[in-house]
């Protein structure tokens, strides 16, 4: 018998006294190569362990090996704060953040799949128009001409040098594919003077330095009907130049340029809520009428294949443009071609065959964006890699889960080590090793309750184990719709004119699988509308500075409650104001860049981390100061602010919110830099709830969510329809669907071949009709 190689024991990442976060000295041994789940109720820190530690410490670790000039331009990383990281290997982490929303991003661009079409492009294209450039929308073409002096055997010469860059960019939308044109009537009021608040355009105010530039130049009290054609141009179209204002120097520009470059050069997903309305009112986007908003000029656009441009190929749909890409034989470019097959394939495995290259970044979901990350792994030679995903079920229809499952296998059998953070029995079903964390979340979780088989977990008795065989039951009886909103005709994207009437007064649940036009239905035709509050599965950003008291405004009322306490000003009791720590400026850790070597971060001593100037903690209310205040728990805070003594409505209602939405156990003053993807989903949907509205739009709720929190989750829907609101669900969750009192289910396939309404009416209905997708899973996952 051969021995065993000593290199061969490596067989596991040890992991020993991991703290970060709300961990506790946690120690696990995973195997490699293999697949191992992560379960536990959201909070209860699977990420902190897998993503905040193991995958952290690798990346720190990786990033080192690069010379110090190097490392000097890559964000800085601290160590995790373990004892004991042995066995690890590169990590590839696939997250559920949001794909960028640059304007120039496509789905073509961000997988590279356009790279290589430009190739085949400028080898094939008929007729040949240049390099690859030639048919990149983010290349603008350039030429110019000179002379030029140099030095030639001790004379000086002159030469006449010209260049030419051909790029493909259409001038006219510089690569956008819309153009946009201005409503001047929503820019401002042309009855009133630029003194009395005219300007409509958010940000642009009288009272501070805008209105000392536009005094400098414009007539501040005269009305804009009153404005001469030079003034008009002025105010709107003015190039930048420098201006003296008040005697200092700053520069002016019209509000149409400023308005184009502070807003207009991000995505419209990508702008703040109230910025998107403005734009929503004032601009309208429109294809460009130069490329037809394909973003590519003529010359890029006559050059052929086949009788298709590349903004032909671009617009197909990834199926169909895979069996077009087959069809080019050409032996100089074969390996390019079975490449770019074999990417393609990619897609189609992973579920977004529907796609098309130039679907922008910024459209696409929460599922659709890690799924597209995931693209370039797939057919990485690479082996013995660490990947590492967070929840890859968001955005899957109970239908595409077995898919992803696949590839999930397909990952580990070529050698790697797959770590899943997820909450999908289906998913967890598949895994060779399981860890569950708990008991529950927050400073009541960070341990670990069970490690074993997927069957061990079944009979362990952990939360997880307890709620993994659960199922929903149909209702018995669904409630009554008191009218509708009515959708004629709906046609963006994939829909087909599509007719349909959304109950009110109901729970109703909107299906099908990604891609069928769910987001495209509700998204374009309901959540614009008045009185409708939408909550999307866009993340909320947070850093170390700001928490939940901050991010609800529930740090208000609290510092005037301290501030007519004790008699001072509110600016105190804010760690980000005048109430700040002098040493470490709020912050509550003081930074030392130690140059090559990684940012070093230590509790500010001064402070001892609570942030606040020792002077403002001497200030108390009910007992506490502002820092012991912001170290409650959400729960404990309710109960803080609920009592006689201590009572404000306004805190209390907040917080009532919070716990509804099952997040009672963070704290006050948790950064939210280290809340997990469903922590911050929940707490955004709280927020969002606070909003009067009659209709409440909600997509994927339950992204997140543990199957212990989905009850919670649905029992706060109920209360909302109960108390006569309409709530409308776009989710993939069974239990979700068993419980809605309406489905509208979208289908039957993705893409081209979804876009239509199959199935309207209540959920035994689809159970026992069977004739969707979504009734067949639905009716397996009830053991109807």
């Amino acid at each position: 018998m051969t021995p065993t190689h000593i290199a061969d024991s490596h067989d596991r990442i040890r992991v020993q006294g991991a703290r970060e976060h709300n961990l506790k000295n946690v120690s696990v041994d995973l195997p490699k190569r293999r697949l191992t789940a992560f379960t536990g109720v959201s909070g209860s820190g699977k990420s902190s362990l897998v993503f905040g530690t193991i995958a952290a410490e690798s990346q720190r670790l990786i990033n080192e090996t690069y010379s110090a000039f190097v490392q000097g331009f890559m964000p800085s990383q601290s160590r995790p704060d373990v004892d004991v990281l042995e066995g690890l290997t590169t990590a590839i982490i696939v997250d559920q953040e949001r794909m960028g929303a640059n304007p120039r991003s496509t789905v073509g661009t961000a997988t590279d799949v356009n790279a290589m079409l430009r190739i085949i492009f400028s080898r094939l294209g008929s007729p040949h128009i240049g390099s690859p450039n030639a048919f990149s929308f983010n290349v603008a073409s350039i030429s110019g001409a000179g002379a030029v002096t140099m030095e030639k055997g001790g004379k000086q010469v002159k030469e006449r040098r010209s260049f030419e860059i051909l790029g493909g960019m259409c001038p006219t939308c510089e690569g956008r594919g819309s153009v946009s044109d201005f409503a001047l009537d929503e820019l401002y009021d042309a009855e009133l003077s630029l003194a009395a608040g005219s300007l409509k355009v958010p940000g642009f105010s009288m009272d501070g330095w805008y209105g000392r530039i536009f005094a400098a130049l414009l007539p501040m009290d005269t009305p804009i009907r009153d404005f001469t054609a030079e003034q008009i141009h002025l105010l709107l179209h003015e190039e930048p130049r420098k201006i003296k204002a008040d005697g200092v120097n700053v520069t002016y520009e019209g509000l149409i340029p400023r308005i184009q470059k502070s807003m207009l050069s991000k995505d419209r997903e990508a702008m703040q809520p109230h910025i998107r309305a403005f734009v929503d009112r004032a601009i309208v986007f429109r294809a460009c009428p130069d490329c037809a908003g394909t973003r590519l000029n003529a010359t890029a656009r006559s050059s052929k294949i086949s009788g298709k441009s590349i903004a032909d190929v671009c617009a197909m749909q990834i199926t169909d443009l895979a069996e077009w890409v087959r069809g080019i034989e050409d032996s100089g470019i074969a390996p390019l071609v079975e490449k770019l097959v074999e990417t393609l394939d990619s897609f189609v495995q992973i579920g977004l065959g529907y796609l098309s290259l130039d679907r922008p970044t910024g459209t696409l979901s929460g599922g659709e964006s890690q799924r597209t990350k995931m693209i370039r792994h797939l057919g990485s030679p690479i082996t013995d890699a660490t990947y590492v995903f967070d929840e890859p079920s968001i955005g899957l229809h109970p239908h595409d889960i077995q898919r992803m499952n696949q590839l999930l296998l397909k990952l580990r059998d070529k050698g790697n080590t797959v770590l899943v953070v997820e909450h999908k029995p289906e998913m967890i079903a598949i895994a060779d090793h399981v860890v569950d964390l708990g008991p529950r979340a927050g400073i009541d979780g960070g341990e670990i309750c069970f490690e074993g088989t997927v069957e061990a977990l079944r009979a362990s008795g952990t939360l997880t184990g307890t709620h993994l065989d659960d199922r929903a039951r149909l209702k018995g009886s669904v409630r009554a719709a008191r009218g509708a909103l009515e959708i004629r005709s709906a046609d963006r994207h994939n829909l087909r004119s599509i007719n349909v009437d959304v109950p009110l007064g109901v729970l109703c649940a909107v299906t099908g699988v990604a891609g069928s036009g769910k987001s495209t239905l509700i998204g374009n035709y309901i959540a614009n509308r008045d009185d409708v509050v939408a909550v999307d599965q866009g993340a909320i950003k947070g850093s170390r500075r700001s928490n939940p008291a901050t991010y609800t405004g529930l740090l208000d009322p609290v510092r005037t409650a301290f501030a007519k306490a004790n008699g001072v000003k509110p600016a105190l009791f804010s760690a980000n104001s005048e109430g700040a720590c002098p040493e470490c400026k709020g912050a509550g850790i003081i930074f030392t860049d130690l140059g090559m070597m990684a940012t070093m971060e230590s509790v500010c001593e001064v402070c001892e981390g609570r942030r606040f100037a020792a002077a403002v903690l001497e200030y108390t209310f009910g007992g506490k100061n502002i820092a012991e205040v912001l170290e409650l728990s959400i729960a404990q805070a309710q109960q803080f602010f609920s009592a006689a003594e201590t009572k404000i409505p306004k805190a209390s209602k907040i917080l009532d919110r919070l716990v509804d939405v099952g997040i009672g156990y963070i704290k006050l003053g948790q950064p939210l830099s280290t809340l997990s993807g469903g922590e911050r989903q929940r707490l955004k949907l709280a927020i969002r709830m606070f909003e009067d509205a009659d209709v409440y739009v909600l997509d994927e709720p339950t992204t997140g969510l543990h199957l212990a929190d989905v009850e919670q989750l649905l029992a706060l829907l109920d209360r909302l329809v109960d108390a006569g609101k309409s709530v409308i669900v776009i989710e993939h969750h069974q239990a979700v669907m068993a419980h809605a009192d309406w489905i509208i289910d979208l289908g039957p396939g993705a893409g081209l071949q979804g876009g239509t309404v199959v199935f309207e009416g209540t959920p035994t209905d689809l159970v026992e009709g069977r004739t969707t997708l979504t009734g067949e899973h639905l009716a397996a996952y009830v053991g109807a």
